[in-house]
């Protein structure tokens, strides 16, 4: 036996009517327009003045008058340097005592021994920095003055 049944919009007297637009769509944003200000606009009055005609640059023209370029900084090392840290220097350093181990901390002593290759410079307020990452030793990469670095050759 089939079953049909046949609804009406007029069926269901229980549910309300809705308007037209948000029955197509429920989910509808509503937009917000900018309306212009009731108040007049001030306007600002125009004063001509006379601009010197500008002299168009002749191709003889020196480089000084184009616009200045920053120069790029001069470093003292490369990336990829390979480099070791300098013990004495780096014990007597702040970046060692911000730490807060112990005098002559043998933990770190992969810094002095081991080689480190250098993946940044910068120069930063207080001086030249190199990020340096040692080779074989899973630690995270360190920001070091270059100051207390000796660069190794191979």
């Amino acid at each position: 036996m089939v079953f049909s049944a046949s609804l009406s919009h007029n069926s269901f007297s229980c549910l309300t009517q809705f308007p037209q637009n948000f029955r197509r769509n429920p989910l509808r944003v509503h937009l917000i327009r900018a309306v212009k200000s009731t108040e007049p606009e001030k306007k600002v009055p125009e004063t001509k003045t006379q601009e010197p005609p500008v002299a168009e640059p002749s191709s003889s023209s020196s480089p000084t008058a184009s616009p200045k370029v920053p120069k790029k900084p001069v470093y003292s090392m490369k990336k990829g340097q390979i480099v070791r840290v300098d013990k004495e220097k780096y014990l007597n350093s702040v970046n060692y005592l911000s730490v807060g181990h112990p005098p002559y901390f043998k933990g770190l002593d992969y810094i002095y021994e081991d080689r480190g290759e250098v993946l940044d410079l910068r120069i930063f307020e207080t001086g030249e920095y190199a990020l340096i990452a040692w080779v074989g030793i899973p630690t995270a990469p360190a920001w070091l003055p270059t100051e207390m670095l000796i660069k190794v050759f191979i």
